[in-house]
């Protein structure tokens, strides 16, 4: 199964996002989210962590981990940011019709799906009902 340029491995996201804050969303091509998570840990560390605490964690000395614990706290978001961003935009990406106006995935289950069917080899959903990716509400229909 080929993986489209859009679709986004939201595991690879979150361990970039472990090593370095930021380095997630800038895999998932959100560039100002990477820079603001970035300030924003700068700027937490600034405000609420001891310069001591922070110099004793450069020099791999003992440090008490609740000293920097405000970091981690916002490093930690940073990385589930990454993680949900890459889902949605998963998400997103299989909901969007192809260039013919074909749905390239599942509407109900997400999975691919097969050309050659008119219904979802997953989960059996009916792709007539389905229309550009909207589906169709008989009611409105003449």
């Amino acid at each position: 199964m080929q993986q489209s340029s859009s679709q986004k491995r939201p595991w690879l996201a979150a361990l970039l996002g472990v090593l370095a804050v930021g380095f997630g969303h800038f895999y998932i091509r959100r560039w100002r989210r990477a820079l603001g998570w970035l300030l924003a840990t700068v700027s937490v560390t600034t405000l609420f962590v001891d310069p001591a605490a922070l110099e004793a964690f450069a020099t791999f000395s003992a440090v008490d981990p609740m000293a920097l614990a405000p970091t981690a706290f916002v490093a930690v978001l940073s990385v589930v940011d990454a993680y949900v961003l890459a889902q949605a935009q998963n998400a997103a990406a299989r909901m969007t019709p192809d260039e013919n106006g074909e749905l390239t995935h599942c509407p109900h289950c997400g999975k691919e799906l097969d050309d050659d069917l008119e219904f979802c080899q997953w989960c059996t959903t009916p792709l007539d009902e389905f229309q550009g990716g909207q589906q169709i509400d008989d009611r409105d229909s003449p």
